[in-house]
């Protein structure tokens, strides 16, 4: 009866360590408030790419997820909309101007769920450590 207890307690605390490995595939940040967990990356074309992730965190197509973006000046903000191309969900519109915008993230799994808010600083200096956007940094110097 011990070994098994042991045995699942090791189990678990792999599966524990195993989950908090995740990273983002493509160097975005890692959404972990909304299953599947998703990334979020600002490509080339300053447009926003958000793509869902198994547990292992390989990609997998987006099924039926809502996602919207709201950022930028109160005042006059920017709303984003998506749709799939591909393995993603790509906005309908480049990012506003600036280095530091505030940004509500918002995603549905289904269009009848309840709404799952992030809220953050897209702030796109570059990070002197892991090289990242500080958006998506996977350092621990925060």
């Amino acid at each position: 009866m011990k070994t098994k207890i042991i045995a699942l307690i090791i189990a678990s605390l792999t599966f524990a360590h195993a989950a908090e490995k995740l990273k983002a595939p493509n160097g975005g940040r890692l959404i972990t408030t909304v299953t599947p967990q998703a990334e979020f990356l600002i490509n080339a074309d300053q447009k926003i790419e958000v793509r869902f992730l198994d547990a292992t965190g390989k990609v997998i197509a987006p099924g039926a997820q809502v996602v919207t973006v709201t950022m930028g000046d109160r005042s006059a903000p920017t709303k984003l909309a998506f749709t799939q191309e591909g393995d993603k969900l790509l906005s309908d519109k480049t990012i506003p101007a600036g280095k530091e915008l505030p940004l509500v993230l918002q995603i549905k799994t289904t269009p009848e769920a309840k709404t799952v808010n992030a809220k953050f600083t897209l702030n796109l200096a570059t990070c002197p450590e892991c090289k990242l956007q500080e958006y998506a940094c996977s350092c621990d110097h925060h």
